[in-house]
Order: C-alpha cells, then sequence, then structure tokens
C-alpha cells in the first residue's frame, strides 16, 4: 500500500482578514453565497490576498483537482493499493475514499469542497466520499504507521524517481509526499517529518506531473500494467 499526502494545498475558505474586501464580497454575491462560505481563489481574490501572510503559496485549488484526478484515475488505485489524503495550509486533512468520482469540471470541484467545509463530510449520510478534520501532518503520520516517508521537492538529493519507486516497492509501500502549492518550499514542520527528499527534475513540475509520474512508476515496480494485462 502507497500512501500519497498532497501537502500544505492551497486550498482554504476565504481568511476573516480579507472577507471585507470588495473582490471578495462582489464574488461572493455573485455566487449567492457569504465570503466566508468561498474558497480562496487567486482568480477572483488576487487583489484582496496582498495582505495575507504566504500569498505566494495561498489560493490555487486547482492544484489540489489536478492532482486528486491524477490520483483516483490510476490503475493503482482501482486495484485498492493507494490511500490519498490532502494536507492543507491550516491543517486540515482531507480523507480520501478510494471510490471517490471527482467532477471534471473546476467550478463543480469548488462547489464539492465548499460543502465538504460546511458539512465536514460529503455525502453526510450513507457511503463518505470525503471527509474533513483539523488534523497536523505529524497527527496524520503517526495514524498511518509508515516508516518509510519520502518528501519530493526541488531542494532534496538528485534522484531518479525509478530508484525512489524502488525503495518503496522493496518495503511494500510507504508515504510519499508532495506539494500542493503553487511557489516557495516545504514548511519546516512538515519537510521535517519525511528522512527521506529528494528532487526527481531539474526544473519544478506541477503537482499533478509528479503525483502521475510517481504513481506510473510505482505500479511498474508492482508488475501491474502486466498483472491487468492479463
Amino acid at each position: 500500500m502507497l500512501n500519497l499526502i498532497i501537502a500544505e494545498t492551497a486550498l482554504e475558505l476565504v481568511p476573516k482578514k480579507i472577507q471585507k474586501h470588495p473582490a471578495v464580497t462582489k464574488h461572493a454575491q455573485r455566487m449567492d453565497k457569504k465570503p466566508c462560505q468561498l474558497l480562496l481563489d487567486r482568480s477572483y481574490h488576487h487583489s484582496a490576498m496582498k495582505n495575507l501572510d504566504n500569498a505566494e503559496k495561498r489560493g490555487r485549488p486547482d492544484i489540489a483537482h489536478r492532482s486528486l484526478l491524477a490520483a483516483l484515475g490510476t490503475p493503482l488505485n482501482k486495484e485498492g493499493l493507494l490511500s490519498v489524503f490532502v494536507h492543507t495550509t491550516e491543517n486540515k486533512i482531507i480523507c480520501v475514499n478510494p471510490k471517490t468520482r471527482l467532477p471534471r469540471n473546476y467550478s463543480r470541484f469548488v462547489g464539492l469542497i465548499e460543502q465538504l467545509y460546511k458539512e465536514g463530510k460529503v455525502p453526510k449520510e450513507n457511503s463518505v466520499l470525503l471527509s474533513l478534520e483539523s488534523m497536523n501532518m505529524t497527527s496524520l503520520i503517526k495514524e498511518l504507521k509508515t516508516p518509510y516517508i519520502v518528501a519530493l521537492t526541488k531542494i532534496g538529493d538528485p534522484k531518479p524517481l525509478e530508484e525512489i519507486v524502488k525503495s518503496f516497492s522493496r518495503r511494500q509501500g510507504g508515504t510519499v509526499i508532495v506539494g500542493g502549492f503553487p511557489h516557495g518550499h516545504f514548511n519546516k514542520d512538515v519537510i521535517n517529518i519525511a528522512a527521506h527528499r529528494f528532487s526527481i527534475d531539474k526544473d519544478t513540475l506541477d503537482a499533478h506531473i509528479v503525483v502521475s509520474r510517481i504513481l506510473y512508476e510505482y505500479e511498474k515496480a508492482l508488475g501491474l500494467p502486466e498483472k491487468r494485462l492479463g
């Protein structure tokens, strides 16, 4: 089993500090919602975000959307060999049911996550597909109980993905951490969780590209493509 954590993801509701900013209130009126019910999104709230701490790492729900689509659609997930978690900048954890079929339309995804923040789980009854709780990375790692943890970061030691994945396959799994933010690096409290930190390319790659590549390499290490073809 491989655990994938999309960490420090730029996914949060509009902070109280900027809820009265014109860019936010106008967007709220258009959506017929209260400012506090909206996801922070740089596409709409850029001018309001100038006063936020670490603004360059925030307001990009689309990163989570693309990364989750990339992970949940893999054969690895379909075979029940993948667990996916989203850790946010405000230390909340979204647990993702492997059977979840996320909307491919971004606007519908935003609406789903706003509903999740309001109700704590989606759907509210029956089989829960997404659940939200306050939890930091340290607590999540303790719950997962996986001793082998790798963070993929531009400032890590250069290493080809194939070699990184061999370490996972030898241990029959582990936890891989991928950044869910547009710019910058992991905070110290997140990066220190991983004993192994690697860089897989000379350039900074989009999160969904990193997710796709490492999951495919892990599938190959398991011989999954051949098994699925019979």
